[in-house]
């Protein structure tokens, strides 16, 4: 069965300025979500957002300590490249999932973490990093078959570290043209291969054009295991129309 992720940002810098949530708006806009049909919370603190600055460690958790009661059995996410973010957000929470743009890469502890806590974790493809991601997007074989060999190479490294519940997510909108972007989308399938579920984002990205929907119904028609979306209420309505 098809999983909504509904996004949390907590951040005042996010590339989709309805998703952004103040201080002391989370406990609504959680509520909100809920109502609407989210199954996983997808918790942010630092913006990824093309040209977004970089936000030093002490700054991200000062954002996502104060929203973690309010996660309190309910199945969530968070949006962290930083292994110690992990750590802590366990030691306050407990189990969650590890939502990692970076699939590691961006710190060499978080698979290991990760693998040792006995954590689910989603491995995004990307290059770069926001403010030079645009210029890296030349696939020689073409973006699918690219982005399949990264997850191949992904697949081997994560088993050998003992990290055997991750999530696929080809990475839309990171280090991929708009053209390159809709070739992942139709072609999306072909990612299942690896036998992992797939998770797409591509809620308001520049891409789809304001074609949120109907990128949604063809990321569904082609395999998707699990849609991130900014608008829960209307992902629930197209799941109900499949």
């Amino acid at each position: 069965m098809v999983k909504i992720m509904g996004i949390l940002n907590l951040t005042p810098d996010s590339f989709w300025a309805p998703s952004r949530v103040a201080e002391g708006q989370a406990a609504a806009a959680i509520g909100k979500m809920l109502d609407d049909g989210a199954d996983i919370i997808d918790v942010g603190a630092v913006s990824t957002r093309p040209g977004a600055s970089d936000v030093d460690l002490e700054e991200e958790w000062r954002r996502l300590r104060p929203v973690l009661p309010l996660l309190s059995g309910l199945r969530f996410s968070v949006d962290t490249v930083r292994a110690e973010i992990v750590r802590r957000v366990y030691a306050e929470a407990g189990p969650f999932i590890v939502n990692d743009i970076s699939a590691g890469e961006d710190d060499p502890g978080m698979l290991l973490t990760a693998a040792g806590l006995g954590l689910g974790y989603v491995a995004m493809h990307k290059r770069g990093n926001p403010r030079t991601m645009d210029s890296l997007c030349c696939y020689p074989g073409g973006v699918v078959a690219g982005v399949l060999d990264y997850f191949r190479k992904f697949a081997a490294r994560a088993e050998c570290l003992g990290l055997r519940d991750w999530i696929l997510d080809p990475g839309f909108g990171f280090a991929k043209t708009d053209a390159q972007n809709m070739e992942m989308l139709e072609r999306l399938r072909e990612f299942t291969v690896l036998g992992r579920p797939v998770l797409v984002g591509l809620a308001d990205k520049r891409f789809t054009r304001g074609r949120t929907e109907e990128c949604h119904r063809m990321a569904l028609r082609n395999g998707a295991s699990i849609l991130r979306v900014h608008d829960v209420a209307a992902a629930r309505r197209l799941l109900l129309e499949q």
